[in-house]
């Protein structure tokens, strides 16, 4: 069975979560199974291509397979999280949802300028998370070199706001 059956296989959907008419799509039990893990981290890398010089993952799932990649590949793992959840001196950028917005926050010193950085979260919806680390990366002057997703939601057409900031998006599975 290749990579993508394997995964499609592997997801758990939940019906009405978070929320009624949501068909959520649960990457948990990936987790309980180390070769598929192991199997997509690899997948990432083969179609990434490239090494960036660091991976930015999105919380909190985007910390799964991110810091996977990035200690496969010798490159350092940044933690994109909510507000007021990281420690030190933090950029932030605000964003749009649905319903209100929200803000994601990363450390003052985590990227150096001219650095080439992957961004990593489980699932490529709306593309506002992911667009919102983008914009921490420029506003510390690295380069988004590309976008990795595990499960990517076609319908929502995410990629189309990410292109503005990369061409280079990965998505392992497609709904």
């Amino acid at each position: 069975m290749n990579l993508v059956d394997q995964i499609k296989k592997t997801i758990r959907d939940v019906a009405d979560f978070p929320k009624p008419g949501i068909m959520f799509k649960d990457i948990t039990p990936i987790l309980e199974d180390q070769e598929l893990c192991s199997a997509i981290v690899n997948g990432f890398i083969e179609k990434l291509g490239y090494k960036p010089d660091a991976i930015v993952g999105v919380e909190s799932r985007g910390f799964l397979f991110g810091v996977l990649m990035a200690n496969k590949l010798n490159v350092p793992f940044i933690m994109v999280r909510k507000a007021g959840k990281l420690p030190y001196k933090t950029i932030h950028c605000e964003y749009a949802l649905e319903y209100g917005t929200a803000k994601i926050e990363m450390h003052i010193d985590a990227l150096k300028k001219g650095w080439n950085v992957l961004i990593h979260d489980d699932l490529l919806a709306t593309g506002g998370t992911a667009e919102a680390a983008a914009q921490l990366v420029k506003q510390q002057g690295a380069n988004v070199s590309g976008f990795a997703f595990v499960v990517e939601l076609e319908f929502l057409k995410g990629k189309e706001k990410l292109k503005t900031h990369s061409n280079n998006i990965t998505c392992l599975v497609q709904y």
